[in-house]
């Protein structure tokens, strides 16, 4: 169930319900990752139970995410999540076409010939990625507040290198093609003509054919020309009636071949409205409709899918700008019922001779039917197996003349020994003495959950998991564990457990967390310890170790750390490397000291030696600390230090940052000993500032 405030994926957060069809919800949600707001379309749990839908559904994402273009509704993702499918959408505020059609009653020419143009764009760009949309309508357009025209929900388009043919009637019945409702085959063409019936909406304010059932609809749109727009609208540019007019000939061939051609004549017809360029093909043609035994066999077995689906919401009301496609039980239910009109037509059989229509659950569930004394005695219709005992599907069968064979599979919603699916759908039709394919369930799936999943990263182990059958939701916690690591999880232990159940994750984000959700650590004071002492404080505290460089020092002892390239005290992402400098002694280790040069001869008092002595200290400023406000590294600028306040003189080779040839030593040397304070400055910003021992 999907409710405000959850989580998909670990990514995606529900904020609302905007919409709902035929096959799917749509949600407004925010994506975490990447901090934007998205449109979610999520499968209905009726549906997603159903392979065949499940696999249309991510075909849809398939489809759409290969398209990108400012006139189509892009495709982000497609996922699953304990068992929710859903495809993640662009999301537009706006609102269809459809609803800017109620509100305006009809559009000027310019404003209709405009928003043509831009859905044109958007088709296009679909079928030179050989996908042709199906289901092109003002529902399926929308409009965003700035204008904006997109195409939406590719959900019924299917990649195609040749002209596809199906036995589904796809598409809207109001929009749909000729060819379209009566054999199912749909190329380019189709897409046309229901982009010209969507044209002519615009410029009428309702659509060219109307009627009390679908049937009456489609038929109309098979055996009529749409009608002239001048017959409604006397002042309508010749141009733009023409182009209406071509977009939706009955006879494919006599229609725009191309999009980019009707993009061409469009755009010329906002320039020259009343100039006559569009050439038609007025040639009549009344093409026989031949069914045959096979087209028979076709459309029964659209018929037979009826009772797998269900009716939803009516095409026209809209309740967002993420209108689903319609339920496909409603377009099946068009191509069957216009199967027997066809074949009605060619035995020349009465209109009152068509075999009654009868209702089944309502007007938004109908069963319609053939009367079986039309079906050709070589011919059996294949009954509903669903759930029936091994025997009692045996008897079904053969009671139709028709045989079994049984095969065995897991499945998770039907009992032990019961069918739980078969080869041919239910009331297809098929030839006598044909052998129907059983599947008898086994019962629920049991699979025996991985004992070696903690301590492993958290991919790892969702890949695992995944491979095994199961679901995986990851939450994290705060842990000295490594970031990514799998703590625990739940269940835990040696069970066996139904394929799919979802296994939760406790995953270490690393240790303490700052406001922005960053794991952090402190840096550990180590100057003055040994270097091997320094690495393990470093280590223990959650750092790496970074460069080590060895310098000479008159003051440290050899193999002490001098300082850091980090100062101590500072917050870092854990994991962070931190260099260090480490004496190397004196340089001149065989100097003599004062002590052992001074003579009774050549010193008179101590107060007079004090006054003379000097006190120095070395310091060492690294690339490293080289950082601006954000923390991103200086590559060049001026350089400056003070001691005590005081300016003094900088090496000239390192006087500018982007000449440094390495690290920048600098000594101290004063007449007084104990505490100065060092500040480096680049570009008159404080960059270092420490304290240094003189001695």
């Amino acid at each position: 169930m999907i409710r405000k405030g959850m989580f998909l994926s670990n990514r995606y957060e529900i904020l609302e319900k905007v919409g709902s069809g035929g096959m799917s919800d749509v949600y407004k949600a925010k994506c975490h990752k990447l901090n934007r707001f998205v449109a979610i379309k999520v499968l209905k749990s009726e549906f997603s139970e159903d392979k065949n839908f499940v696999t249309k559904f991510r075909a849809e994402a398939q489809n759409a995410a290969g398209l990108a273009h400012p006139n189509i509704v892009s495709v982000y993702d497609v996922g699953v999540d304990r068992g929710m499918y859903y495809i993640v959408m662009e999301l537009i505020e706006g609102i269809t076409l459809k609803q800017y059609i109620a509100r305006k009653k009809r559009l000027s020419v310019k404003e209709a010939v405009s928003i043509s143009i831009q859905v044109a764009q958007g088709i296009e760009c679909a079928h030179n990625n050989n996908i042709i949309h199906r289901d092109i309508k003002p529902q399926n357009v929308i409009i965003s507040r700035d204008g904006k025209v997109k195409v939406a929900d590719f959900g019924i388009a299917r990649a195609t290198s040749v002209n596809t043919h199906t036995t589904n009637a796809m598409g809207s019945v109001h929009y749909i093609s000729p060819e379209q409702a009566s054999n199912g085959k749909v190329d380019e063409k189709s897409d046309i003509y229901s982009l010209g019936i969507t044209m002519f909406e615009m410029l009428t304010g309702h659509v060219p054919f109307d009627g009390d059932s679908t049937v009456t609809i489609a038929l109309q749109h098979i055996q009529k020309q749409v009608p002239r727009l001048s017959e409604e609208l006397p002042n309508i540019p010749l141009s733009v009636e023409k182009i209406v007019l071509k977009c939706t000939q009955n006879v494919p061939e006599r229609r725009y071949l191309k999009i980019s051609s009707l993009i061409m004549d469009l755009k010329r017809a906002l320039l020259n409205p009343d100039d006559d360029f569009v050439k038609l093909d007025e040639e009549q043609k009344n093409d026989t409709v031949i069914v045959s035994k096979e087209d028979q066999i076709t459309i029964k077995n659209a018929a037979g899918k009826e009772e797998k689906l269900r009716a939803s919401e009516d095409a026209d009301s809209e309740k967002s700008p993420f209108d689903d496609e319609e339920p496909p039980s409603t377009l099946e239910k068009v191509l069957m019922v216009l199967g027997i009109g066809i074949v009605l037509l060619f035995l020349g059989v009465a209109i009152a001779m068509i075999p009654k229509i009868f209702l089944d659950g309502g007007e938004n569930n109908r069963n319609l039917e053939i009367e079986t004394t039309t079906l050709d005695p070589t011919l059996a219709i294949v009954p509903n197996l669903y759930e029936l005992s091994e025997e009692d599907a045996r008897t079904a069968l053969h009671n139709n003349a028709l045989g079994i064979k049984y095969q065995y599979d897991y499945d998770d919603n039907v009992e032990k020994g019961f069918v739980c699916a078969q080869s041919e759908e239910a009331n297809a039709i098929i030839e006598k003495n044909s052998t129907i394919t059983v599947t008898i369930s086994n019962g629920a799936e049991r699979i025996l959950l991985p004992s070696d999943i903690d301590g492993k990263d958290v991919e790892a182990a969702t890949l695992e998991l995944n491979n095994v059958g199961f679901e995986v939701e990851v939450v994290y916690t705060y842990s000295s564990s490594n970031i990514g690591t799998v703590l625990s999880h739940d269940p835990d232990g040696k069970v066996e457990l139904s394929k799919g159940t979802v296994i939760t994750l406790t995953v270490s984000r690393g240790k303490e967390a700052n406001t922005e959700g960053i794991s952090l650590a402190t840096v550990p004071s180590v100057a003055g310890k040994s270097r091997s002492n320094a690495e393990s404080a470093l280590k223990n505290a959650g750092f790496r170790i970074g460069e080590v460089k060895e310098v000479y020092s008159e003051v440290a002892q050899a193999g002490t750390v001098i300082r850091m390239t980090v100062k101590p005290g500072v917050r870092l992402p854990y994991g962070s490397k931190v260099g260090m400098v480490v004496s190397l002694g004196s340089e001149n280790p065989e100097t003599e000291t004062f002590e052992e040069v001074t003579s009774a001869e050549e010193v008179t008092t101590v107060e007079e030696t004090s006054a003379q002595a000097t006190y120095s200290a070395s310091y060492t400023f690294s690339l490293e600390d080289m950082l601006d406000a954000n923390g991103e590294h200086l590559t060049s600028g001026a350089i400056a230090i003070y001691v005590d306040g005081k300016k003094v003189s900088v090496d000239p080779a390192y006087s500018r940052l982007e000449t440094w040839p390495g690290d920048y030593t600098y000594t101290v040397i004063e007449n007084y000993s104990g505490t100065a304070n060092l500040q480096l400055y680049v570009n008159n910003a404080v960059i270092v500032d420490t304290q240094i021992e003189l001695k």
